[in-house]
């Protein structure tokens, strides 16, 4: 029998370390992908849309020459407010005074004619019963004292449109507002037709009520009805009201005030496609001017029962509009929608969500239909989507 090896026990722990690294362990599984979710509750949704829309004036009154004469003086200064019935120009008087007067005498005239007929068809008519005077001289008596009072009716007629006239030579505000610069000097002869426009008296001045403002601005009726089918569409309700607009310069900065809608034609333009509406902007400190164009967002009601998606989360192929949602397995399920970006927090979807849906906001480039991912909520602030994002969904 041979002599082991010392060698050999050694060769074999090498053998079977070196069978033993032959062996491949499989690779661990991939985690699933983090992506962040939103989850969804039917709730109430304002309708904004964003417009251009321009400002003019609450009322505006043109103060006319309503008599012939020279212009005395003017009595306001041009852009300043001034108030109703507040005195604006003086025309010369003197010739209305003269024949208000004219007019006066004349009356008085009338007056004592009546005076005296009266007199002698009340004598007549005492006198008749006593036989002292035939019919024929009291029917004579009457008929002067008739043709007299209807004198002094005629008279008097003349003696109160003298008396207006001369009252037009002070030519008065005929609202409370702003008054713009004048169109005539003191010595400038002005009449009671004048030839701007063919309107009849001298165009001195305008008055603008300035506050309030309204705003004036325009809306597709594709958008309108777009609005009203998405709603039909998807079990949805859009209430009317008086909703509130808020306004921003060109430059973007906001106006404080909010206006209020107040007036939505029932007529479409044939030329543009449009309904006009407009509102009315409360202008306390005067800040802002009749003309003046402004960029507006404007709320046409609220839909009911809708669910409000974040921008980020609304996505759009060849085939649809549509959302991946997390189901409670944790699986990525696609869900085409119907809606429109219609307000600031995001997509109103009408149609094809349901309550307590968990929708996709980031991560979607990692999130494939059926796939499994490992879901987070949201902070509260992911409800606000910002518009930018909304629009590039739109827009794609």
């Amino acid at each position: 029998m041979k002599p082991t090896s010392p060698h050999m026990p050694l060769l074999c722990l090498g053998l079977i370390a070196l069978a033993g690294c032959g062996k491949s362990e499989a690779p661990p599984k991939p985690s699933p992908p983090d992506v962040t979710v939103f989850t969804l509750h039917p709730t109430d949704a304002p309708v904004i849309q964003h417009l251009q829309g321009r400002l003019s004036a609450y009322r505006t009154a043109d103060v006319r020459a309503r008599i012939a004469g020279v212009l005395l003086k003017r009595t306001y200064k041009e852009g300043t407010d001034v108030k109703e019935g507040q005195l604006l120009y003086q025309i010369d008087p003197a010739p209305y005074r003269a024949t208000l007067n004219t007019d006066l005498g004349q009356l008085a005239e009338a007056k004592a004619s009546y005076f005296n007929y009266h007199s002698i068809a009340e004598r007549y008519r005492q006198l008749i019963g006593r036989h002292y005077i035939s019919q024929q001289d009291l029917d004579t008596a009457e008929a002067n004292e008739r043709n007299a009072a209807a004198s002094v009716t005629a008279a008097q007629a003349t003696v109160d449109n003298a008396r207006i006239q001369l009252g037009w030579t002070s030519v008065r505000a005929p609202i409370a507002g702003r008054a713009e610069q004048q169109q005539y000097t003191e010595g400038a002869m002005v009449g009671a037709s004048g030839s701007d426009s063919g309107t009849s008296g001298t165009l001195l001045t305008t008055v603008d009520q300035v506050d309030p403002l309204y705003v004036n601005f325009n809306i597709a009726v594709s958008d309108l009805n777009r609005l009203q089918m998405e709603a039909a569409k998807g079990g949805a309700s859009l209430s009317s009201q008086q909703a509130q607009i808020h306004l921003t310069l060109p430059d973007g900065t906001p106006i404080p005030q909010v206006a209020t809608m107040d007036f939505s034609s029932v007529l479409t333009d044939s030329t543009t496609g449009a309904v006009s509406l407009r509102a009315t902007l409360p202008n306390p400190d005067r800040l802002f001017y009749p003309g003046q164009y402004v960029q507006l967002a404007a709320g046409l009601g609220t839909l009911h029962s809708v669910f409000v998606v974040p921008g980020a989360a609304l996505q759009r192929d060849t085939q649809s509009a549509y959302v991946l949602t997390v189901d409670k397995d944790n699986k990525v399920v696609r869900k085409n929608v119907t809606g429109e970006s219609l307000t600031d927090k995001g997509w109103i979807v009408t149609s094809g969500l349901q309550d307590g849906d968990r929708v996709v906001t980031d991560g979607i480039q990692l999130a494939t239909n059926g796939a499994t991912v490992s879901p987070h909520e949201a902070a509260p602030a992911a409800s606000s989507s910002a518009p930018a994002a909304a629009s590039s969904a739109k827009q794609s």
